[in-house]
C-alpha cells in the first residue's frame, strides 16, 4: 500500500533530482510554507544528498549566485511571483537559471505575468506539484485548518454579519476543495465522488442569526451551512445550486469541477494502471457527533485524549539518564517510530502486553538478560535504568512506557471505568449484555454529582445522553447542568450542539425526522468499554458492500455502471487555475510514477475535523475490506479540544486556541480567490540588512569544492564535494546539516 508520506516525499525528491545543471551543484529556494512541507517528509541530510549546496528563503536578502542554477519550490502566490521576477529584473541575475516547482496549481493570470516578464529568458522549466496538504501519517492527511470549524459551523452574530459570514465560507470551501483535489492528483486518482447530505433539508436561506444565550437556546435547527453563490467571473467555478445545498455537497461539486478541469488540460490523467477507480466520500463533522465525546482506549487515541501531546506528535516526559538523573525529554511520535506504529491502534491492554513482550525479547537478544523478564510497567522501568549502553533502545521504550503508565494512572484517578460504561451505553443504546439500558439516569447522576469526576468528562456524559435521548426537555437539561455544576462556558459547549445539527431540546410532541446512519453490531471480540465504533466504519463497509444509501450519499456525476444515477446536479466549470493545454517549450512534465499495487482506494474527507479513532478505522478497514483507505480532514482534534471549540462556537471562535480574536470579516467583501490565497500564505520580506559605517570588502562566494561552510545572510553554503562522493563526503554533510534551514 502506498504511504502518503512516501508519495509526497518522492514528489519532492523527483523535483530536486530532475534538475541536473552542468556544474552539478544547485541552489534550493523555498518560502515558509513549502519549507515546512519539505521538513515534514524529508530530513535535511536527504536534501544535501541531492547535490544541493545552498538553501535560501525567498523572503530573505540573498547575495547573487550567477554561477549556479536554482530550484524554486514555492507556493503560487502573487508575492512569490513578484519575487521571482525581481530576481531577474533591472539588470539583476540572481542565478544562472530558474527551475520553478509550485506546490499548488498556478493561476492563469500569474502564469501570464511570469511568462511575459523580464525573468522569462532565465526560466528553464515549470511544474505544478499539487502536494499542498499535510501527509501526517501513511494513510491520513490534514489541511491543518482548525479555524475552519468556526467558519463552517458558527452562526452569524447578527443580521449585519450574515453576508460577511457567507463570503468567508465561500472562500474557505474553495480553498478546501483545491486541497482535496491536490490529494487526488498526487495519488493519480480521478475518483467517483459521493457526498453526505442529511435527509431533513431546511432551506439555508431561512436560517436566522441569533444572539448567544445559555439558559434558553433557540429551537433546534440543522447545522449552519450556507448556500454559496460562487459566481466570480473567471476567478471562480460556477455551479447550479439550490437553497438546500449543504456543505459536503458544495465541496464535492467544487472538487469534481477542479478535477474535470485538470483532466481536460492533462488528457493522460490519471495514468493508466490496473487499479480500479477510487471513490471519494465527502462528509462533515455533523454526520457523527458521538465519536468526538467518547473515551477511547486504543493507544494513540487514548494517549492524545489524556496526555499533553502537542499536535499529536510531540510528547514531553521525564527520562532517566544513564547516571540516574531525570531530565525533560521531548519525543516525536511519527511513522518513523516503529515501536509506536506497532502499538498505536491496539487496545491499551494489548499495547502494554506487546511493549513488555518486545522489551523482554530485546533484553534476551541484546543484553544477555537471564530471568523472567519484565512482568509489569514498573519492572520495565527499573530494568530500563540499567541499560546505559543501549541509549537509543532505552529512549524508544522509555517514551512509550511513560505514556502507557501515565494513561493508566489517569484511567484510575478520573474514574474512567464508570464514566466510559455510561458513555458506551448512551452511544450504542445497549448495555454490555446487549439490552436496552433501563437505569441510565441512576448510573449517570452519581457521576455528575461526584467531585472526583472532572467537569470535561461530565460534559461528555451529558452530550452523549442528550444524543441518546434525541433531545431532552429544557428543564431536564437545566437539572443535569446543576447536578454537574457546569460553568457557563461548559454549558455553552453542550448548547452549541444545536449548530452541529443535534436536537438538544425535545417537546412532548416532537418526532424523529432525521434519517440516521446506525452502527451495526460488530462480530469482533469487544472490550466492554470499547463497544462503540465511529460511524465512518459503517459508511465505508456499506460502500464496499454496495449498500450505502444513495439518498444519504448521492454521487456528484460519474457512478459505477451497476448503480443508478443519484444526483441530477451538474457542475458548470470556468477556470480558476487553468493548467494550460498549450504548454511553453520550457515546460517539463511530471515524471510518471510506476504503479505496482492494484487494490482499489477509498478516500474519505471529513470537513470540520477528524478524531484519532476515525484515523484508526482507516487502517483497520484497509485490512478487513482489502482496500487502501485514506482519511483526511480540515484538522485533527482531541475530545478536549473539541469541547473547547464548542464553548466558543456561538462566538465565532473568540477566545479559542486557534483564533483568539474570532473570525475576521473578509477584506472588502467579495474578492478574487487569488487575493484570499495570497492572504493565507502571506509572508513579509525580511528587512534589508543594516550595513556598518565602514563596509569591509565584498566577500566572494566560496567555491563549491570548499570544505568550509560559508554563511550568506542567514543561509548556509555547504560543500558536499571535496573531490569525494563517498563516506567522507557523507560524514561532512552530516556534521553540517543542523545549520541547513536556519535563516
Amino acid at each position: 500500500m502506498s504511504s502518503l508520506i512516501q508519495v509526497v516525499r518522492s514528489k519532492f525528491l523527483d523535483a530536486i533530482r530532475s534538475v541536473n545543471p552542468p556544474q552539478r551543484w544547485k541552489i534550493l529556494v523555498v518560502d515558509e510554507h513549502s519549507q515546512k512541507l519539505l521538513n515534514s517528509v524529508l530530513k535535511q541530510f536527504d536534501i544535501l544528498e541531492e547535490n544541493v549546496t545552498l538553501i535560501e528563503s525567498i523572503t530573505n536578502n540573498r547575495e547573487p549566485q550567477p554561477g549556479f542554477e536554482a530550484i524554486y519550490i514555492l507556493m503560487p502566490t502573487s508575492p512569490n511571483i513578484d519575487r521571482i521576477i525581481r530576481d531577474f529584473s533591472n539588470g539583476r541575475q540572481q542565478y544562472a537559471g530558474a527551475h520553478l516547482f509550485f506546490i499548488d496549481g498556478l493561476g492563469e493570470q500569474l502564469f501570464e505575468k511570469l511568462t511575459t516578464s523580464p525573468a522569462e529568458p532565465f526560466l528553464k522549466s515549470l511544474q505544478e506539484l499539487f502536494i499542498n496538504f499535510w501527509a501526517i501519517e501513511s494513510q491520513a492527511f490534514s489541511l491543518k485548518l482548525p479555524s475552519q470549524f468556526f467558519s463552517m459551523f458558527s452562526p452569524p452574530r447578527n443580521d449585519s454579519t450574515t453576508r460577511a459570514s457567507r463570503d468567508r465560507l465561500e472562500e474557505d470551501i474553495l480553498f478546501v476543495s483545491k486541497q482535496i483535489a491536490n490529494v487526488c492528483i498526487t495519488l493519480n486518482e480521478f475518483p467517483y465522488i459521493r457526498y453526505y447530505t442529511p435527509s431533513h433539508h431546511q432551506p439555508l436561506g431561512a436560517l436566522k442569526p441569533h444572539e448567544a444565550t445559555r439558559a434558553a437556546p433557540p429551537p433546534p435547527e440543522p447545522s449552519m451551512r450556507w448556500r454559496t453563490n460562487l459566481a466570480r467571473g473567471e476567478q471562480a467555478r460556477q455551479y447550479e445550486s439550490t437553497e438546500s445545498d449543504y456543505l459536503p455537497k458544495i465541496i464535492a461539486f467544487l472538487v469534481q469541477g477542479t478535477l474535470d478541469e485538470y483532466k481536460k488540460n492533462n488528457p493522460d490523467f490519471p495514468k493508466q494502471d490496473s487499479r480500479p477507480r477510487a471513490t471519494l466520500l465527502i462528509t462533515d463533522r455533523s454526520m457523527d457527533m458521538i465519536t468526538p465525546f467518547i473515551h477511547e482506549f486504543t493507544y494513540q487515541a487514548m494517549a492524545n485524549d489524556l496526555l499533553p501531546i502537542e499536535d499529536g506528535t510531540r510528547y514531553t516526559y521525564k527520562f532517566q539518564s544513564s547516571v540516574g538523573a531525570f531530565e525533560d525529554k521531548t519525543a516525536t511520535l511519527s511513522d518513523a517510530d516503529t515501536v509506536y506504529t506497532d502499538v498505536r491502534h491496539m487496545h491499551m491492554r494489548e499495547a502494554i502486553d506487546k511493549l513488555m513482550a518486545d522489551f523482554n525479547k530485546f533484553m534476551t537478544d541484546n543484553a544477555g538478560f537471564k530471568g523472567e523478564g519484565a512482568a509489569t510497567l514498573n519492572d520495565m522501568k527499573d530494568m530500563l535504568a540499567n541499560l546505559p549502553q543501549y541509549q537509543e533502545q532505552r529512549e524508544a521504550f522509555s517514551v512509550h512506557l511513560n505514556m502507557a503508565q501515565e494513561c493508566m494512572d489517569i484511567f484510575e484517578r478520573d474514574k474512567l471505568p464508570m464514566v466510559a460504561n455510561v458513555e458506551q451505553n448512551c452511544a450504542t443504546g445497549l448495555t454490555a449484555e446487549g439490552k436496552t439500558p433501563k437505569h441510565l439516569v441512576e448510573e449517570m447522576v452519581p457521576l455528575l454529582d461526584s467531585r472526583e469526576v472532572i467537569n470535561s468528562n461530565k460534559v461528555r456524559i451529558i452530550a452523549l445522553y442528550i444524543q441518546y435521548r434525541e433531545g431532552v426537555p429544557e428543564e431536564d437539561r437545566r437539572r443535569l447542568y446543576q447536578h454537574a455544576r457546569l460553568t457557563m462556558p461548559e454549558q455553552d459547549a453542550i448548547n452549541g450542539l444545536l449548530h452541529m445539527g443535534v436536537r438538544i431540546t425535545r417537546g412532548p410532541g416532537d418526532k424523529d425526522v432525521k434519517k440516521k446512519i446506525k452502527q451495526k453490531p460488530s462480530s469482533e471480540e469487544e472490550y466492554e468499554l470499547s463497544r462503540f465504533k465511529p460511524l465512518l466504519r459503517t459508511v465505508l463497509e456499506d460502500q464496499v458492500a454496495d449498500k450505502l444509501d444513495p439518498t444519504l450519499f448521492p454521487y456528484v456525476k460519474d457512478y459505477p455502471s451497476a448503480r443508478p444515477a443519484a444526483a441530477s446536479l451538474r457542475p458548470t466549470v470556468t477556470q480558476t487555475t487553468s493548467l494550460r493545454s498549450a504548454k511553453p517549450s520550457w515546460h517539463r512534465a511530471a515524471r510518471p510514477g510506476a504503479a505496482t499495487e492494484t487494490r482499489q482506494r477509498l478516500l474519505i474527507f471529513v470537513a470540520g475535523g477528524m478524531s484519532y479513532s476515525e484515523m484508526r478505522e482507516a487502517y483497520h478497514l484497509s485490512n478487513t475490506l482489502n482496500k487502501d483507505v485514506y482519511i483526511g480532514s480540515t484538522h485533527t482534534f482531541t475530545p478536549r479540544q473539541f469541547i473547547d471549540d464548542l464553548k466558543v462556537l456561538e462566538l465565532g471562535g473568540i477566545g479559542s486556541r486557534v483564533i483568539p480574536n474570532g473570525l475576521q470579516d473578509p477584506r472588502g467583501g467579495k474578492r478574487p480567490f487569488q487575493e484570499y490565497y495570497d492572504e493565507v500564505y502571506f509572508t513579509r520580506d525580511a528587512p534589508p540588512p543594516q550595513r556598518p559605517a565602514a563596509s569591509p570588502a565584498p566577500r566572494k562566494m566560496q567555491s563549491a569544492r570548499s570544505e568550509t561552510p560559508s554563511y550568506t545572510g542567514s543561509t548556509l553554503s555547504t560543500s558536499s564535494a571535496s573531490g569525494k562522493d563517498g563516506k567522507e563526503g557523507k560524514e561532512k554533510k552530516e556534521k553540517k546539516k543542523h545549520h541547513l534551514f536556519k535563516w
